[in-house]
């Protein structure tokens, strides 16, 4: 087995890595191997590694897409210097170029409301209406990545007590609260699923064949949702996320709260909505404070 394979097995078996994550990896460490010129892996040095950066900046790669390749590079040179012998690890010390933060879009609040009492054909299947409203209204209640949602089962959903045990990334778990908004739409569409359910099937989330919904029939009935309800953006599930998250933050002031409730292992993950909140406020005051209006 090659270096980069056991390192793949690595991330896959003990990491627990998604196999989308594990290919993004495999393509990264392959365009090293390109950019080096075929020489080893574990011959490279500081130099050669500064080379790879270099031209793949050369390639218009984003400040972002450089890191990220900086970023597996550096991981898998960890790897290979506990477990494969290597003697040195030639990433040590390099910084990736600085990209410039976007801050991710969020939905107001009315707009929120406005999703999700948005109204649904009268030719829709009951189920089916059912069905995506509790799933929305779980998105924005509980903050849930697409995946997070996806994989539901019936028995992480606790009705009495409020709360869902989500598995994250790296298979980690968490509990999270549960609104009586959300709790409500999923009563409504627990009626509605023992008619859909094929085969015992444990998932919360059906299709119309009885078997669990994929995360791309999510974004696409959210996206048929968004456009029914009148909204003029597009929508998708991590645009809830963001809005759960920042709703709260500004609600509460409550960061640590909020990155557990996200499952952000990192509180610096989290940090991206104080400067959501605080564009907030800087608008509230730029309209309201009446020496910060400008002049006519």
């Amino acid at each position: 087995m090659t270096p980069v394979e056991s390192y793949l097995q690595h991330l896959a078996a003990e990491r627990r890595l998604s196999p989308h994550t594990v290919a993004a990896y495999r393509r990264d460490l392959v365009q090293l191997g390109q950019l080096s010129a075929g020489k080893p892996l574990a011959e490279l040095s500081v130099t050669d590694i500064r080379g790879a950066i270099v031209r793949l900046r050369g390639k218009s790669l984003s400040a972002a897409s450089v890191a990220r390749h900086l970023s597996s590079w550096r991981g898998f040179y960890v790897f290979a210097c506990r477990r494969l012998g290597y003697t040195h690890n030639p990433c040590l010390g390099l910084r990736p170029p600085k990209a410039a933060k976007a801050l991710p879009q969020v939905l107001s609040p009315d707009t929120c409301t406005q999703l999700l009492n948005g109204a649904q054909p009268a030719t829709e299947d009951d189920a089916l209406q059912a069905r995506d409203r509790a799933m929305f209204e779980l998105f924005y209640s509980s903050g849930l990545r697409l995946s997070e949602l996806a994989d539901l089962d019936l028995n992480d959903l606790d009705l009495q007590s409020g709360e869902a045990e989500v598995t994250g990334k790296g298979r980690k778990t968490r509990i999270v609260p549960v609104g009586q908004q959300a709790l409500s739409a999923l009563a409504v569409w627990l009626q509605q699923r023992a008619a859909l359910a094929r085969d015992n099937t444990p998932a919360l989330f059906l299709n119309q064949r009885g078997t669990r919904l994929t995360p791309r029939s999510i974004q696409l009935r959210l996206k048929r949702w968004a456009l029914q309800a009148g909204l003029n953006q597009h929508v998708h599930p991590h645009l809830l996320r963001h809005a759960f998250a920042t709703h709260v933050l500004q609600s509460s002031g409550d960061l640590r709260a909020v990155q557990e409730m996200l499952g952000h292992a990192s509180i610096s993950t989290t940090q991206v909505y104080t400067h959501l909140d605080w564009q907030h406020l800087a608008k509230v005051y730029d309209q309201a404070h009446p020496r910060a209006r400008k002049k006519s």
